[in-house]
């Protein structure tokens, strides 16, 4: 769905993405109401919202990080890697530093929670705009106490792992070899300090590092 920019008023162009219907239809509508900003766009999946940024070049994209497909934080580190100039604000109910500082990694300029204050989101679309970061201080100090030990391959086989993928079903989807992927399950498991494979999963999901 599109919305056509207000005449005589230079509009902040947005495109939305989050898989829940009733959310993103709130978030549209709130921003509908402000005179200066324009949705454009809304996308129920991750593959869906990065074919909306490409085709429309919003000013600002706000996006979900769970979503079917691909994930926010994938959208918003391929919008980083193509240069697209597009401003992303990550909102979402994940409080966890690890997200936060995810986020910030695939570029991100923004990182609200879905219980803010309704008035906060055009207040970050308008700051983000302006070439600001919008981020929680509290949260943004805690991000930065505990790096995330994974790296993006370990995160990967982890994640599928953590999911009740065999190993050989692993190695299938990532196209490597079976020992590869136990290479990587083991040095997650030390780096996490975890038992197994399971309870890595666990402890990587809750630290918001999966």
């Amino acid at each position: 769905m599109t919305t056509a920019p207000k005449s005589g008023r230079k509009m902040i162009r947005v495109v939305i993405a989050e898989d829940q219907v009733l959310i993103l239809g709130a978030l549209a509508a709130l921003l509908e109401i402000e005179g200066d900003i324009a949705v454009v766009a809304r996308a129920r999946d991750g593959q869906e919202a990065l074919a909306a940024v490409l085709a429309h070049k919003p000013d600002v994209f706000i996006t979900d990080i769970e979503m079917p497909h691909l994930s926010g934080l994938d959208v918003a580190a391929e919008l980083k890697r193509q240069r697209t100039g597009t401003r992303v604000i990550i909102v979402t109910t994940f409080a966890r530093a690890g997200y936060l500082r995810r986020a910030l990694d695939a570029g991100a300029s923004g990182y609200l929670l879905k219980d803010s204050p309704a008035e906060k989101l055009a207040d970050a679309v308008r700051r983000v705009h302006q070439g600001l970061r919008v981020i929680d201080p509290e949260l943004a100090t805690e991000a930065w106490s505990e790096p995330d030990p994974l790296t993006d391959r370990e995160r990967q086989v982890l994640r599928l792992a953590g999911e009740g993928t065999a190993s050989g079903e692993i190695a299938e989807q990532l196209r490597l070899s079976e020992g590869t992927v136990r290479n990587y399950l083991s040095e997650a498991i030390s780096k996490l300090g975890a038992n197994n494979r399971v309870d890595a999963a666990r402890i990587a999901r809750a630290k918001g590092w999966l």
